[in-house]
């Protein structure tokens, strides 16, 4: 048995990279394929393309035909193609906006074949499980569609039930792209910049957290919690509840949220809600989630948003998510202060802090970029410069210069190129930069605030006390360790000047402190003891130690202002 299944296992694999390899030839790829095949092999499969197919084929753009290749190949190449959407720092941006067109719409499932994942996955009948089931799907996609069931307690719940043996069919698909980005690194040198092989791996890891709905239920549940514990005023969102004994890693059970879809302008107005309102409130309650959560949704389409009864914003499908560190959104908060002030030097400190860049290479190219950025902002009017188009210009400048930022910029930025497309057609003229405003000014000035400030102070002294409890202990174990001959260095001179001199300042300072201490000790017993000679009862030596210990001090104080301008 292993056998067959190991040959059917084997049989799969290359039946499903000759159908890749059959795609793209039909869509003129030849030269790629070529890449990917030795001696020509593929010249078979050419010949069982109609040529109808591939004349067709011929009329569209090389990013159409990137983007149908596709949808043509399935969920797994539509999900690949919807995550590399997300990164325009490795995809050029026409090819970007082809990947946000992708479509994934597939017939639903049969009946029988949904309450078998149901009793499957939740292990009772569905009459036991709920009061009413509804089998038609009001939702359907490639990896899932969503039914609407009732609850025995009446409470009316969004049933998101995974397609059988998708898991499967992707992990197969898996293997065959890990084989392709291999042979497309070793085959086109150029193309190793991309990383192809490391491409798959984070889609492999995106998926299969995508695949697995717990994860999903955790991201709204952490979403939920974030609007639980916002009690402002302007906290118009609003998320799903999640129901735990009906959620699986199949099954996701969600509070059904009845609404109007957000971009149904003409239902909206009948109903007498103001989409200006409603703009407003979209476009607070994802700052918010930027600013004040660091948790974001980051795919923020129509069909994710419901306009509710009471004009708050529902948000649907958590599977694409952004987090950012609370230093990041300090350091997001000054770069966008920094912008609307014009300020180079602040912009070019951000972008350094968030690439964690301790040098950066062309400073002077960096600055010229970065000051034409500016000019160019700031004599466009606002309403035709969206913050969108200020990011994604801001990083093909970081990407120029060979920088790297954090996932979520990316994340952030494609977001609000889909939000902002929402807001065009809610309110075309809503200034977000006066939305966002309060948000910026919030993040710089709760990292200065008194308490704040007094915990960064208490903590670092927390840290000093440690370091210097434990430094006698790890410069004791480090000398053990070059005595035994178990430290091997290898330095080089180049770079080297600049540790030496540190080192030397280091050691330096360390002296001092422990001839300090010890003067400190001694001179505190001279006294104490009224060891003579003695001046009005106090020993004049123990005043001579007190008095050479504040001269060190302030000579070590002039050393450490000095910093790195310090001669040795």
């Amino acid at each position: 048995m292993g056998i067959v299944a190991s040959i059917k296992r084997k049989y799969k694999s290359v039946s499903r990279y000759n159908e890749i390899l059959k795609v793209l030839i039909k869509y003129g790829f030849e030269d790629l394929v070529q890449h990917l095949e030795e001696r020509k092999k593929y010249t078979f499969i050419k010949n069982l393309i109609p040529k109808r197919s591939r004349v067709q084929a011929m009329e569209f753009t090389k990013w159409e035909k990137m983007r149908l290749v596709c949808e043509e190949l399935g969920p797994t190449f539509v999900k690949f193609g919807q995550i590399l959407s997300n990164r325009p720092d490795l995809i050029p941006f026409e090819l970007v906006l082809e990947f946000e067109k992708l479509q994934d719409n597939v017939p639903p499932m049969p009946d029988d074949k949904v309450k078998e994942v149901v009793v499957s996955e939740l292990k009772k009948d569905i009459d036991e499980l709920f009061a009413w089931f509804d089998p038609k799907p009001f939702a359907s996609a490639s990896m899932a569609q969503v039914h609407k069931v009732t609850l025995h307690t009446g409470k009316r719940v969004a049933l998101k039930i995974q397609r059988p043996g998708i898991k499967e069919v992707i992990l197969e698909d898996i293997k065959v792209m890990y084989t392709i980005a291999e042979i497309l690194e070793n085959r086109i040198p150029s193309l190793k910049s991309f990383d192809p092989v490391g491409l798959v791996k984070n889609f492999e890891t995106s998926i299969l957290k995508e695949l697995d709905f717990i994860n999903e239920s955790i991201n709204i549940q952490r979403f939920y919690n974030n609007l639980k514990a916002d009690d402002s005023q302007e906290q118009y969102a609003r998320a799903p509840r999640v129901y735990q004994n009906f959620t699986t890693e199949k099954i996701l059970a969600m509070e059904f949220m009845a609404g109007i879809k957000i971009d149904r302008l003409k239902k909206l107005q009948d109903k007498g809600i103001d989409t200006k309102v409603v703009a407003r409130r979209l476009s607070i309650s994802f700052f918010k989630q930027i600013f004040e959560y660091g948790f974001f949704h980051a795919d923020p389409h129509p069909g994710n948003l419901l306009v509710l009864p009471n004009k708050h914003i529902g948000y649907l499908d958590f599977g694409m998510m952004g987090t950012i560190l609370p230093r990041d959104i300090k350091i997001f908060g000054q770069l966008f202060s920094s912008i609307t002030k014009r300020d180079v030097k602040q912009i070019i400190n951000a972008i350094q802090q968030l690439s964690d860049a301790t040098v950066i290479k062309d400073i002077r190219g960096l600055e010229f970029d970065v000051n034409e950025f500016v000019e160019k902002y700031y004599v466009r009017d606002v309403h035709d410069n969206e913050m969108s188009t200020v990011l994604l210009e801001l990083k093909d400048i970081i990407v120029a210069h060979g920088l790297k930022v954090p996932t979520y910029f990316y994340l952030f930025a494609r977001a609000l190129v889909t939000l902002e497309g929402v807001l065009e057609k809610l309110d075309p003229q809503l200034d977000q930069f006066e939305m966002v405003r309060p948000y910026l000014s919030k993040s710089i000035t709760r990292n200065y605030s008194p308490v704040v400030m007094g915990k960064k102070v208490f903590n670092s002294i927390f840290e000093l006390t440690d370091y210097m409890e434990e430094f006698p202990r790890d410069l004791k174990n480090a000398i053990r360790k070059i005595n035994k001959g178990q430290i091997e260095v290898d330095l080089t001179h180049k770079g080297i000047d600049p540790i030496i001199h540190t080192f030397k300042r280091l050691t330096t300072h360390l002296v001092s402190a422990f001839i300090m201490v010890a003067l400190i000790i001694g001179s505190s017993l001279f006294i104490i003891s009224e060891i003579p000679p003695l001046w009005n009862e106090i020993s004049v030596i123990g005043l001579l130690g007190i008095a050479l210990t504040v001269v060190l001090g302030f000579g070590m104080l002039r050393d450490i202002r000095k910093k790195d301008y310090y001669q040795w």
